[in-house]
């Protein structure tokens, strides 16, 4: 069949007649349940509408297609994506948001035009941010569970779900946020991508390749962590922030420019002197340390060593020398440290300094570790209540007296087992000690003889 000639907009009565002889052709292909032919005629349909910019009659003539008694899936598909084309060549943006309205009405509950319904969505969610609806435009996003489509190519379902995260974080629903960034997993980030894909088996679903502008996997690591430190930074986890700045950090893209690998280490150091001390902060505490990179930024290295040796700190010394990089931080990569990052950092410090007293004192007098810690005794007292609350160390306070105990309090069952270990090895020695002077006098014997 040719191609009907290019129809100007003034020529209405002949576009009339062009649809009027396709329509009549597309039904006797429809019926005759000729694919080819069906999805041909529809094509052209919209084809003469776009060509003429009758975008109203357009509109239509795809609902209209779609309803037709016994319509072909084939036709349906071919018609959305036809018409998705001509999205971006629309007027003005009224035009174009009713083309994306007309086109989600007609793949509404059609599995076979689900891939096309969320770009459609998504499309349509970019115009409502635009248009600062940004409520919105988290509210179309999250109609569409793309997780569920099979045929989506791996790296678009990623690259929906992290817009979803997104626009849930600009509209600071920090709870729906979470639970859409669990939907991906990050190990699919770890999967090598030059592995050959497998071909697929005889009446597998098809994949389809992923459109040119979505990302790669790897650039798609980094967008989710950044979005995980956004999420993370509203509750100020410092732990999980810095394994996000350390995820991406191991990127090789950013591993091999010191441009960017640079300010995401110091962030790094930054978030791990700030996390409270747990078995988890102690490893990557020491897996930092060992990195070779670290000597290009000899400050934190020092810091890092700080942290790590078992010494009081002094809080006044170490804040003169780090304040200006500790402010130098709110114009490199990722910002601020956070508001409450100046409090916390003394937080730490102060943390530090009774786990190293309580390593070396069994009993010490609150007023001489309120002296260590540079603080008042209501303070230190404080400090210390928390940490014991928080199973980060174990302590007794006898006020009347001012002593703090650091020893752990030991029941009857383990009392009685460490004296019978003690009691086993003092018979042992006297044991061992009774062979040896037994043994020395048969030696001495054994001489006087003639």
């Amino acid at each position: 069949m040719a191609s009907p000639p290019l129809l100007r907009s003034g020529d209405s009565g002949k576009l009339e007649a062009s649809i009027d002889r396709l329509l009549n052709e597309e039904k006797q292909m429809r019926l005759a349940e000729n694919v080819a032919g069906t999805r041909k005629a529809a094509t052209e349909i919209l084809k003469l509408c776009f060509e003429a910019k009758d975008w109203k009659l357009l509109n239509e003539q795809i609902l209209n297609l779609s309803k037709k008694r016994g319509q072909l899936k084939q036709a349906v598909q071919s018609m959305v994506q036809q018409a998705m084309q001509y999205i971006d060549q629309t007027p003005d943006i009224e035009t174009r948001i009713e083309l994306i309205k007309t086109l989600n009405n007609v793949s509404a509950g059609k599995i076979y035009v689900e891939i096309e319904r969320a770009r459609l969505t998504k499309k349509l969610a970019k115009i409502k941010e635009e248009q600062g609806q940004i409520a919105e435009a988290a509210d179309l996003m999250q109609e569409v569970a793309v997780e569920t489509f099979g045929a989506m190519a791996k790296t678009e379902k990623i690259a929906f779900i992290l817009e979803q995260v997104r626009l849930c974080l600009d509209r600071q629903d920090y709870v729906r946020a979470q639970i859409l960034s669990r939907k991906i997993n990050p190990r699919v980030f770890d999967a090598d991508t030059k592995k050959d894909k497998k071909k697929p088996k005889e009446g597998d679903n098809m994949v389809e390749e992923a459109p040119a502008d979505i990302p790669t996997l790897l650039e798609l690591k980094q967008v989710y962590y950044e979005l995980m430190i956004r999420y993370y930074s509203h509750n100020n986890e410092y732990l999980e922030i810095c394994r996000s700045y350390k995820a991406i950090y191991d990127i090789p893209s950013v591993k091999e420019n010191p441009e960017q690998w640079i300010p995401v280490l110091r962030k790094i150091c930054w978030f791990l002197v700030l996390a409270p001390h747990d078995p988890m902060q102690s490893s990557l505490l020491n897996a930092t340390l060992e990195d070779k990179n670290l000597s290009e930024i000899p400050d934190f290295k020092m810091l890092l060593k700080q942290v790590v040796t078992m010494e009081v700190i002094q809080w006044t010394s170490l804040w003169n020398k780090y304040k200006d990089e500790f402010e130098k931080e709110k114009s490199l990569v990722g910002g601020s440290l956070g508001d409450k990052a100046g409090e916390d950092l003394k937080l730490r410090v102060i943390e530090h300094n009774i786990l190293v007293v309580s390593k070396y004192y069994s009993r010490i007098t609150l007023k001489r570790l309120a002296e260590l810690l540079c603080l008042s005794i209501e303070e230190a007292e404080k400090h210390l209540s928390e940490m014991v609350v928080s199973k980060a160390l174990i302590a007794k306070i006898d006020r009347p007296s001012g002593v703090v105990c650091f020893q752990i309090a030991k029941d009857s069952n383990e009392i009685l087992n460490s004296w019978a270990v003690n009691l086993e090895k003092l018979l042992d020695l006297v044991e061992k000690s009774c062979h040896q002077i037994h043994k020395e006098t048969m030696v001495h014997k054994a001489a006087l003889r003639p």
